[in-house]
């Protein structure tokens, strides 16, 4: 069976009405992501980063799966497919999907401030709060990869894109380091194709197909393409 590797970025998240940042300014729903996105900003204000983040929680909570999720996790009937995906919600995983990486964390999980490998679950509608500790003792904060901060599964995320028959980028500027090197670890010949309504500046070669539509209807068009080949 062939592997398809889908490596996937905020524009697949905003059809389904979950804001991004890039492209406002830095801004992110009026603010500055530096100060609700870094451990600088953490350091600061605590609370205004767990407020900032619990409301995106519930906002991903309301949010659906639109058809570019559902269209991906239909090759999973011919093709092994693996996502890496660069968001931080569980839109790819309520779609049906069931090997998802998520390289810069996730939104419904909080872990130790002090323990990044005590990591917990939370449960629909739980907010993370002041106060709010892992059994060590130590605040708990949003299981998310912030600025200015390693990206602990970047290493896996390499390994699964060196295996790929078939590389599928969507909804990603291809301007987030180091997540926009991944399609480099990818053997030569594999066909990459992007899909998003725009090309970006720098991304091209032989082996990779562009097409520039949203992922809602660009992915339905090259899935239906694949399955048929399968």
């Amino acid at each position: 069976m062939k592997k398809i590797i889908i490596l996937s970025g905020a524009g697949m998240s905003a059809e389904s009405g979950i804001p991004t940042f890039r492209g406002s300014n830095g801004l992110w729903e009026g603010h500055d992501v530096r100060e609700v996105a870094s451990p600088r900003g953490w350091q600061k204000d605590p609370a205004m980063v767990l407020d900032f983040y619990n409301q995106r929680r519930h906002n991903m909570e309301g949010a659906q799966p639109n058809a570019g999720h559902l269209a991906l996790t239909e090759l999973e009937q011919k093709y092994h497919v693996e996502i890496v995906t660069q968001n931080i919600d569980n839109l790819h995983e309520r779609a049906g999907a069931t090997r998802v990486l998520h390289l810069h964390g996730e939104i419904m999980k909080s872990r130790s401030s002090i323990f990044p490998e005590l990591v917990y679950t939370l449960a629909p509608g739980q907010e993370i709060n002041i106060g709010d500790t892992c059994e060590m003792g130590a605040q708990l904060r949003p299981h998310i990869v912030w600025f200015e901060e390693d990206v602990p599964l970047f290493g896996d995320a390499k390994d699964i894109v060196r295996t790929a028959d078939i590389v599928i980028i969507v909804g990603t500027s291809m301007v987030v380091y180091p997540a926009n090197t991944l399609v480099t670890y990818a053997r030569p010949g594999t066909p990459v194709y992007f899909v998003d309504p725009n090309k970006p500046d720098g991304v091209n070669g032989p082996d990779f197909h562009f097409i520039q539509e949203p992922a809602s209807t660009g992915l339905r068009k090259l899935v239906d393409r694949l399955l048929m080949e399968a």
